[in-house]
């Protein structure tokens, strides 16, 4: 018998957060027989050992180096057996409440593929780009422009309730095993940023809507297991630009590379 929803936590060197993380919701997933995996990517900060220690249903996944999340994800996803995956950040506090409503929400509407619940930062104020459109160069251009007019952001990431959306954040993200099937796993040419807007698309582009449910909310406390900001914008770039050259065509890429400079002096980056 399937398990009724496994939860897929991702960790890189982050073992206090991790145990945060699992401790949240583990006794009633162990209450309501779910699977809970944990996927390693090569931490050295003794994370294994902390979370055998503690939560000894969870079952472990170990990679002897850094796969990124696309990479990481993938090894759990393999494995998962529930009727529903729900991806979390290893630095996300999902309570088991959450976690059941979105898996309720997905079997009782099967035209939605994937959801999220509403994402809060530690100060309890909802977290910028939790959803989104689809990156297109129109889209990057009317950002740009209201940078430059001082306007704020395109969405307000505050709505209180359920809206259609282009793409949610994979920091807490669930599919029905049945989408997992019919459009395959994450991207492993995302090293880390857009994996969730591809795994979005792919699940649109196959007939089902993706969701974000503020109805429910989880705390993402956000870029523990980040590099030095410089870093994580050379990988930001490096990811849209794959994003580009999988769904846009080469034209678009090199007119991307060639906006890239300005976009990024507007955004702050």
């Amino acid at each position: 018998m399937k398990p009724p929803l496994s939860v897929l936590v991702v960790t890189f060197n982050t073992r206090e957060l991790t145990v945060g993380c699992i401790e949240t919701f583990y006794d009633e997933a162990v209450a309501g027989a779910w699977e809970i995996i944990l996927v390693d990517n090569g931490s050295s900060d003794g994370t294994i050992e902390a979370v055998k220690a503690r939560f000894p249903a969870v079952r472990v996944i170990r990679s002897e180096r850094n796969l990124g999340y696309a990479g990481g994800s993938n090894l759990g996803l393999r494995a998962a057996q529930g009727e529903v995956i729900i991806l979390v950040n290893s630095d996300v506090l999902a309570p088991a409440s959450v976690l059941r409503a979105l898996r309720d929400t997905l079997m009782e509407n099967p035209d939605i593929g994937a959801i999220s619940p509403g994402l809060r930062r530690a100060s309890g104020e909802p977290q910028p780009f939790a959803f989104g459109c689809d990156p297109t160069l129109r889209y990057l251009l009317r950002r740009g422009w209201r940078a430059i007019r001082r306007k704020g952001p395109l969405h307000d990431w505050a709505v209180s309730r359920p809206v259609n959306v282009d793409w949610v954040s994979g920091a807490c993200l669930a599919v029905p095993d049945y989408v997992l099937r019919r459009v395959g796993p994450l991207d492993e040419r995302f090293f880390l940023y857009f994996e969730d807007n591809d795994w979005c698309l792919r699940i649109r582009r196959a007939g089902w809507r993706v969701v974000y449910d503020p109805r429910w909310q989880v705390t993402h406390l956000g870029g523990a297991s980040h590099p030095e900001r410089r870093a994580v914008s050379q990988v930001y770039q490096r990811s849209l630009l794959a994003f580009y050259a999988k769904h846009y065509g080469p034209l678009a890429t090199l007119a991307l590379r060639l906006l890239l400079p300005v976009y990024n002096r507007l955004m702050g980056r």
